[in-house]
């Protein structure tokens, strides 16, 4: 594609409201707003999203930090006795450490254009946090309207070790122009024509434009198998590869409970999944909120981005249950089958994608049921 067609594809995206896809961030990226160290790789643009990847150099920070509005990321690890190391050739970033690393990628956004950030979908599955940062931000996660400049990610891994080197991806971003919510009343008739949210015999509760998600404790009907809590080990986990792993020597299984309901052990990990399905029709993508205090003190989702054609398979909906990384705060919590864990927001695209979820854009949780992140064998 020629650089004009690459100008016109970002010109045409510029009225309108919604969600980026694909195409738009790819002519992005070639008329220089996007910018890496190295080159893209082919698939790190998602359908509605981008991959980031970690530069060669870490530091380890004594705490959590924003910069705020009057300093850059680098200012305030010259400030904060940060210890700088390399990763390029690999690392291992510890439990209970908190780092900072410098991504590949800049943005240069412009008026009403703003971005978001969450962890990818493995990331969160192996408990870390990683959120990412903008050179003078006051919020995580959040790449502020016109923002030109840098991006950082804080990795804090809460419970297994991991080994992680440069273009490790361990975060996407998701661009906006405008405010691309739709609203309560077009969320519910999109779920009754689409099914964006479908659980057999249960009416959705939306709230806010957001629809319900809740926990299953029920589990499989044959074994009873409703999730895995993380064992304590020093093993690291390399985020790069897949199938590697045993899960038992990670995760112990659990199993439907004989009364009442399941309890979240304090300050334990557990990966649990919903009651309800979910897919995203073409023209629209989903957001998960991590945590609602209106739900209980426990942490859902870190990963929270639902692409346009999640849960769909050669067009049609075939739907997905969404996998819940869970984490119960100050006191042990016990959750009920059906619990409500957490709410979905939907989102317009300013235009339709040219890359569907699983459709060739290196999807690994297609049509998912409760599984483990991609670096666990499967059966």
């Amino acid at each position: 594609m020629r650089q004009a067609e690459f100008e016109g594809i970002a010109a045409d995206a510029e009225a309108g409201t919604g969600v980026w896809p694909a195409q738009r961030i790819r002519a992005i990226a070639e008329i220089g707003r996007i910018r890496s160290e190295t080159p893209l790789d082919p698939d790190q643009i998602q359908p509605a999203s981008l991959d980031l990847r970690l530069s060669g150099t870490a530091y380890k920070v004594p705490a959590s930090f924003l910069p705020g509005r009057r300093f850059t990321m680098a200012e305030r690890l010259a400030d904060c006795g940060a210890e700088r190391f390399d990763i390029a050739d690999g690392a291992v970033f510890e439990t209970g450490g908190i780092y900072i690393v410098r991504l590949q990628e800049t943005v240069d956004l412009r008026r009403r254009e703003s971005a978001f950030a969450n962890p990818k979908s493995s990331t969160g599955r192996l408990d870390i946090f990683a959120r990412v940062i903008t050179d003078y931000g006051i919020q995580f996660d959040t790449v502020e309207e016109g923002y030109t400049g840098p991006l950082w990610l804080e990795i804090a891994p809460r419970s297994f070790n991991v080994l992680a080197r440069a273009g490790s991806r361990l975060a996407q971003l998701r661009f906006r122009t405008g405010a691309p919510s739709i609203g309560s009343r077009a969320v519910r008739e999109l779920n009754e024509t689409h099914g964006i949210i479908a659980a057999e015999g249960l009416s959705p509760i939306i709230r806010d434009g957001a629809i319900a998600l809740s926990v299953d404790v029920a589990g499989d009907p044959d074994t009873g198998l409703i999730g895995y809590k993380s064992l304590s080990v020093d093993t690291p986990i390399d985020v790069d590869v897949r199938g590697q792993y045993d899960p038992a020597e990670f995760w112990e299984k659990l199993y439907r409970p004989a009364r009442n309901g399941l309890i979240l052990e304090r300050d334990h990990f557990h990966i649990l999944a919903t009651k309800e399905t979910v897919a995203i029709p073409e023209g629209y993508a989903a957001d998960m909120f991590a945590y609602d205090t209106l739900v209980g003190e426990f942490r859902v989702h870190y990963a929270g981005f639902f692409d346009p054609g999640f849960g769909y398979v050669d067009g049609k909906r075939v739907g997905a249950k969404i996998v819940l990384e869970v984490r119960s705060h100050e006191v042990p919590f016990m959750v009920d089958d059906g619990q409500v864990a957490g709410f979905v927001a939907v989102e317009r695209l300013s235009s339709p994608t040219d890359l569907l979820y699983g459709a060739g854009a290196g999807s690994n949780y297609q049509s998912q049921g409760l599984a483990l992140s991609k670096q666990f064998r499967r059966g």
